[in-house]
């Protein structure tokens, strides 16, 4: 290419290449499973958002959750069936979380 041509190419947008780069590394499926972590309010409903904050994704497809009190915990643990439902088909093509480990919030 010519010295012109290569002033006439505009740079490629760093958003474009994220995904290529994750793709490549390995990374895409685990991005893609911790999306779960910002869309826990709209999937739990507002009194468990409120007693509760999601922490992270394992590998092992486990979301781990900080609850509040012990009171809720117990209720949580009772509720996970569901709640796993829920998260799971928020986004049917995204890899599964297969498990809800609570932890008491310090």
């Amino acid at each position: 290419m010519s010295g012109r041509d290569e002033r006439k190419r505009r740079p490629t947008p760093l958003s474009n290449l994220i995904p290529d780069v994750l793709q490549q590394a390995g990374l895409a499926d685990r991005v893609e499973q911790a999306a779960v972590i910002p869309e826990w309010p709209g999937l739990v409903g507002p009194g468990i958002a409120a007693a509760t904050e999601p922490q992270y994704v394992s590998a092992d497809g486990t979301l781990f959750v900080a609850v509040r009190t012990n009171a809720w915990m117990t209720e949580l643990s009772l509720l996970e069936p569901e709640l796993l439902k829920a998260l799971n088909r928020s986004a049917p093509g995204r890899p599964r979380i297969v498990r809800i480990r609570w932890q008491l919030k310090r």
